[in-house]
């Protein structure tokens, strides 16, 4: 028998095509490709079960008892940067290689933090909300900034955080960034400033712009008391991963109107839950797709699948998070 190529996709709003079309095209006919759509691994079958590599969306959790459940599996691939929805440590004890695609949505991410920082900093949809009804009153023109004035903040200056970076500096924003996990020496080769603190660029911030992984570490990074450290005029922008912000603060804080606004392409528990939620006032939300453009999931897909096909081919593996 052929081995099995298992693509676990969303049940509520799946991502990929009925045909498997990117996948079967790099995989061809080393292993039959099957398609399964899971709410989470408790949808499991046996069928997914005994598959020798998954290909994983983001939105379906991969945890400890659905990775004991696995026969022979060799990797399970994410679909994206993120692996936060796999419990890495479980697979790693199964002998089960976890990877992911880390460098196919860099431009489209970066692309998606500054729009959204532009509909912010030029009140594009509240402006929009007046023209369309037939009205021409600023009434937003205190929350209009020169963005030459304002100081751009970065939590993270990974890939997408560093494309985020060149393309705010671009545009003229005073470029700051915070991560301790970054060697020195990259805020004199790219030209931006560097602080030590998250305290320290919170207080400076105009714009603060989410670039990390959630992890143990970035879990609630911005919560009650950080969101208080930020100016009253400030914007907040996430494209990284809801739970890097406590929704519960940021939404509290919009509605008390301690910060300007926010853009959330990804919040905590998502999608937002209650029509209260949606309600808040000041706030951008977009369906956690800064990622998706024509070519980047084609790029993802087809590097999913390429580490797959190494995976069943007993080939060495790109991408491995997990050690």
């Amino acid at each position: 028998m052929k081995p099995i190529v298992g693509i676990i996709d969303w049940a509520k709003s799946p991502l990929g095509d009925p045909e498997s079309a990117a996948e079967k095209a790099v995989i061809g006919e080393a292993a039959e490709i099957r398609r399964y759509l899971c709410s989470s691994d408790a949808d499991f079958t046996d069928e997914i079960c005994a598959a020798d590599a998954l290909i994983v969306w983001h939105n379906t959790p991969i945890t400890r008892a659905g990775i004991a459940r696995l026969q022979r599996c060799r990797a399970i691939i994410r679909n994206g940067v993120g692996f936060d929805s796999v419990d890495v440590a479980a697979a790693r004890e199964r002998g089960i290689a976890v990877c992911n695609v880390p460098d196919y949505g860099t431009e489209e991410v970066a692309d998606h933090a500054i729009a959204l920082t532009m509909a912010l900093c030029r009140q594009l949809f509240p402006l929009d909300s007046e023209a369309k009804s037939l009205g021409w009153v600023i009434h937003v023109e205190p929350k209009l900034r020169r963005l030459r004035e304002l100081t751009f903040g970065l939590v993270g200056l990974g890939r997408i955080g560093t494309a985020t970076a060149l393309r705010a500096k671009a545009l003229g924003f005073n470029v700051v960034f915070y991560d301790p996990h970054i060697s020195n020496g990259a805020d004199k080769a790219l030209g931006i400033a560097r602080v030590r603190t998250l305290e320290e660029l919170l207080a400076r911030t105009d714009v603060l712009s989410l670039h990390c992984p959630l992890n143990a570490e970035t879990h609630h990074l911005i919560g009650e008391r950080e969101l208080s450290l930020l100016k009253p005029g400030a914007f907040v922008v996430n494209t990284a991963r809801g739970a890097v912000i406590q929704k519960t603060a940021i939404l509290r804080a919009l509605r008390e109107g301690r910060i300007a606004g926010a853009g959330l392409d990804v919040v905590e528990d998502e999608p937002l839950q209650t029509p209260e939620e949606a309600a808040t006032p000041n706030l951008i939300v977009t369906c956690h797709a800064a990622f998706c453009s024509v070519e980047s999931k084609l790029e993802m897909r087809s590097t999913s699948a390429r580490i797959a096909l190494a995976a069943v081919s007993g080939a060495p593996l790109e991408n491995i998070v997990n050690g």
